[in-house]
């Protein structure tokens, strides 16, 4: 079997606070003006990715994996979450504000969910004048203190608002409070889970007068009370693949290619590429294909090198 890049249909989230960057900005296509998240890659249960380029075409990820797991994900990935695919990759668009929210750590999760945690990554594509997003408390607090102000609803007050502009990239760890806030387009890497604790939704309601669910019980022992630096540090390199985070689930990097960039890596893991800006062509021994803004391609880890030729920004994520 000759592997090579694969490209993954979309799957579209309607969220409340959506909008349609998805549509303008990365050129996705799609009915609706409300749609938040596009998940690019994922095999979240009734989520499941499904090929749409090459011979796997129409396949899905859980598929291919079953039939070509070392093949696939590499030994890396297999050795420390089996033959599960361990990430989640979304772009967001944030028409609205995000709820302000905490996702739980690995070993609460799988108690109470059966399920990974969810430490992850945003990476910022686009942000409108004056965009934020929330990230973590001011100073050191404490549950009592917490509940006082959800109940007073000036938890705001006690949290991080930080100001962004395209390129910022946040590591978010489990039990940091978080909050995407309006006018922000971001790629996301995250843990394969769909968990999250609704801590606090600006009192939004639905056409019904109805508002979401929140889930303020089973947060409290998801929350990292103490405050956190969230912001990562980094400078761009052209042609040459920058490390923007490591973690005990995945490895991020930012990659600026410029004209010709000859990619290589081991074969004991997958790959995935985001695309965050600009277009580029990856040319191979019985494969060549264009790629652009938007588009997420999953390197299967018995591919260890090819030609890149174009203009864009890569992250680039591995185990």
């Amino acid at each position: 079997m000759l592997f090579y890049p694969l490209l993954f249909k979309p799957i579209f989230k309607e969220r409340i606070w959506g909008g349609i960057k998805l549509k303008e900005v990365l050129n996705k296509s799609f009915y609706g003006s409300q749609i938040g998240e596009s998940w690019e890659l994922s095999t979240v249960e009734n989520d499941i990715s499904v090929v749409a380029n090459g011979a796997f075409e129409g396949l899905n990820l859980n598929q291919l994996i079953e039939k070509y797991p070392t093949e696939l994900l590499g030994v890396n990935s297999i050795q420390h979450f089996g033959n599960n695919f361990p990430l989640l990759f979304k772009f967001i668009d944030a028409k609205e504000d995000l709820s302000i929210q905490v996702h739980p750590n690995d070993a609460l999760a799988k108690e109470r969910h059966n399920s990974f945690g969810k430490t992850e990554i945003w990476f910022v594509m686009q942000a409108d004048d004056n965009a934020r997003l929330v990230v973590g408390f001011k100073d050191k607090t404490n549950k009592k203190e917490y509940q006082e102000h959800l109940e007073n609803k000036t938890l705001i007050s006690v949290l991080n608002e930080t100001p962004v502009k395209a390129g910022d990239a946040f590591f978010l760890e489990t039990g940091t409070v978080h909050a995407i806030g309006a006018g922000v387009l971001i790629a996301e890497i995250q843990q394969t889970s769909d968990i999250t604790y609704r801590l606090y939704d600006w009192d939004r309601v639905d056409a019904n007068g109805v508002g979401r669910e929140l889930h303020t019980d089973l947060a409290l022992d998801a929350i990292n009370f103490e405050p956190t630096n969230t912001k990562l540090d980094y400078e761009v390199v052209k042609n040459k693949s920058v490390n923007l985070v490591e973690c005990s689930f995945f490895k991020t990097n930012i990659l600026q290619i410029s004209d010709i960039y000859n990619w290589k890596k081991t074969k004991e893991s997958f790959t995935v590429l985001m695309c965050t800006e600009g277009s580029f062509t990856i040319n191979m021994l019985h494969f060549k294909a264009e790629f652009k803004k938007g588009d997420t391609i999953l390197i299967p880890a018995i591919i260890d090198s090819f030609e890149i030729i174009g203009e864009a920004t890569l992250l680039e994520i591995t185990i």
